[in-house]
């Protein structure tokens, strides 16, 4: 690993004027990710802007309507620790307690998850699911788009010179909704999952009100099925039309063949995933109905 210069900035202003002085410089939150890539010689800047002092970036807190307001340099212990996130969005505790073990999760972020733009990044399918939007901060002021629009391709994401990720903005839970995520990995525990599904709905008059459903490791970037939520819309949450959805999303899917696993296992693993995650969803909207 080469030389480096290190800057700790205390406002997201000094961040941004740091990064717009310095084009070889990265910006880190848990530097889980960043530190490993520069090891191995895929990266290697002169300088690390380390975004964890910064305000705006640690948020972890719900506002006036009722929405969270997550900073993209909050770890993953904080997120899964606090009450209001595991009593309203289960299914982001659930996947920051999944990101590695213990020591990776007092300082990795979903903020950091998603910059890293990995296709089987755990977190990212349950963001999409839970129609999360980014918050992105730079020269030209801020800005907001949807986490499904964020990746371009492995590594590569919507992040322009200067820029960079300040948070997440994810909607209150809607009455009788529910969410889950599931991955199929080797092992039990920080493994890299082979394939990843994200389900989330809501009930209405014993229907599906609308439903929205994610993939993890099975396209160049994390993948929002949007057929597989359109073709549940007003239907009843039969066996029938979840195994339809996760048909669906088994076509939708654009796996490759690589050491972890073959193209053709990871479409059935979709299928199987898809259907298993709709179950959980909808079996946790019903709990969740007046």
């Amino acid at each position: 690993m080469k030389w480096f210069d290190y800057a700790a900035p205390r406002s997201l202003a000094e961040a941004l004027d740091l990064l717009a002085r310095n084009p070889r410089a990265r910006p880190f939150a848990g530097g889980t990710d960043l530190l490993v890539q520069m090891r191995a010689g895929q990266l290697d800047p002169d300088l690390l802007v380390d975004l964890k002092h910064i305000p705006e970036l640690n948020e972890l807190d719900c506002d006036g309507s009722g929405t969270l307001r997550l900073g993209a340099a909050v770890p993953c212990c904080r997120i899964y620790e606090d009450e209001r996130v595991r009593r309203h969005w289960p299914a982001l505790a659930e996947v920051a307690e999944m990101i590695g073990g213990i020591p990776i999760q007092s300082r990795a972020s979903l903020g950091g998850n998603l910059c890293n733009a990995a296709p089987s990044a755990d977190s990212v399918p349950v963001l999409i699911a839970l129609r999360a939007v980014c918050r992105i901060a730079g020269p030209l002021g801020e800005r907001r788009i949807a986490v499904e629009e964020f990746c371009t391709g492995p590594g590569q994401t919507v992040l322009g010179p200067g820029e960079l990720l300040v948070g997440f903005e994810i909607p209150p839970p809607e009455p009788a909704s529910g969410a889950c995520y599931l991955r199929f990995t080797p092992r039990a525990e920080m493994d890299i999952a082979v394939a990843g599904a994200a389900a989330a709905v809501r009930l209405s008059n014993g229907v599906i009100a609308w439903a929205r459903v994610a993939l993890a490791a099975v396209a160049p970037t994390p993948l929002l099925v949007r057929e597989a939520g359109d073709w549940l819309a007003d239907k009843a949450p039969t066996e029938e039309n979840i195994r339809e959805a996760a048909e669906l999303a088994r076509k939708a899917a654009k796996p490759i063949t690589d050491m972890r696993g073959t193209a053709e296992q990871r479409r059935h693993l979709v299928g199987v995933l898809t259907r298993r995650a709709l179950q959980q969803a909808i079996a946790r909207a019903r709990e969740a109905q007046p």
